[in-house]
């Protein structure tokens, strides 16, 4: 039977695929914080267990129709689940020992398919369980960033820019995130170009660029190997962090050249905030050094001299 054009449209929509390895917390948990509702509407279609929910993303600079995809478990991956899957969230319970490795299974899924969004959800850390460094060390190997839904701390109030937490984080994440079936608000069409250079620099360094044997995680494997694979993965995120941050710096470098004007100030007001939020999703011992990296780059792109910043890094006063 051929499928309506509302229904080819549907299936044609980016979707969202959320999963949770907690038999106690289902997906559809997740998906209610996400939309906001404790009811949750109408799923947009039905398959077995898969069940895909309506979104759209509506922010000050675009709307996106996307879909939230509950699926429980690897054997009920699609094709039309894979073609259109762009973000990946994963709910481990942290209590057990065990619980990433519950995870196990959709790894070798997620580096074949390589989504723009990897998040590792649970309610919070546990030093019984899996551990906040454990969890860190995880989302390092594999790419994805921790949200605690319930954190045990809370950012700093002082702080000029306080971190977001719990599923607020989440959805500023999927907000950021440059989807297929994006549309641009009117006066905001400058955006465009930087998230097709997004979208360019993501199939340039794409997150899986490996050798094809590395596409799946081996069922064996010596201590060197490993170190290998791992140092071969940190070179292509490093590749793929890089080319994010030299696009914010020039945007940034572009902005402050610009005129004075209150369109121009909130633009390099919410350029800040972003580069803000992608280093609060770094490791604590790493975020010294990325800030000093990015003020660095931010003073050669703005024509400044190399040799006037020489003591930064050292800690020196200027």
């Amino acid at each position: 039977m051929k499928m309506s054009d509302s229904e080819d449209a549907t299936m044609s929509l980016p979707c969202v695929v959320v999963t949770s390895s907690d038999a106690t917390f289902k997906e559809e948990e997740i998906i209610k914080q996400i939309l906001g509702v404790k009811t949750l509407p109408e799923a947009s279609k039905q398959e077995q267990t898969v069940v895909w929910y309506p979104w759209t993303i509506n922010n000050k600079y675009y709307t996106a129709d996307v879909r939230l995809c509950a699926v429980s478990s690897t054997f009920l991956m699609s094709s039309e689940i894979a073609q259109s899957m762009q973000a990946f969230i994963a709910y481990f319970d942290s209590t057990k020992k065990d619980g990433l490795e519950k995870l196990h299974p959709w790894i070798s899924v997620v580096e074949d398919i390589a989504p723009e969004v990897l998040i590792l959800v649970c309610d919070r850390v546990c030093e019984d369980g899996v551990t906040r460094h454990a969890a860190q060390q995880w989302c390092l190997s594999h790419s994805f960033e921790l949200v605690e839904l319930n954190p045990q701390e809370l950012p700093d109030e002082d702080d000029d820019f306080p971190e977001s937490t719990g599923v607020k984080r989440i959805v500023q994440a999927l907000n950021a995130n440059v989807w297929t079936s994006v549309e641009m608000k009117d006066g905001n069409s400058q955006s465009f170009g930087l998230m097709s250079s997004l979208v360019a620099a993501r199939h340039n360094h794409p997150r899986s660029c490996q050798d094809p044997q590395s596409s799946s995680l081996p069922a064996e494997g010596t201590l060197a190997d490993e170190v290998t694979h791992t140092e071969t993965r940190s070179s292509t995120e490093n590749t793929v962090v890089d080319a994010m941050t030299n696009l914010d710096i020039q945007e940034l470098a572009n902005l402050t050249a610009g005129d004075a004007d209150v369109d121009n100030f909130e633009r390099l007001f919410t350029k800040l905030k972003e580069m803000k939020d992608k280093a609060s999703s770094l490791p604590h011992d790493q975020r010294k050094l990325h800030a000093e990296k990015v003020a660095k780059a931010f003073w050669m792109a703005i024509g400044g001299d190399d040799d006037e910043i020489d003591g930064l890094s050292s800690g020196e006063e200027s």
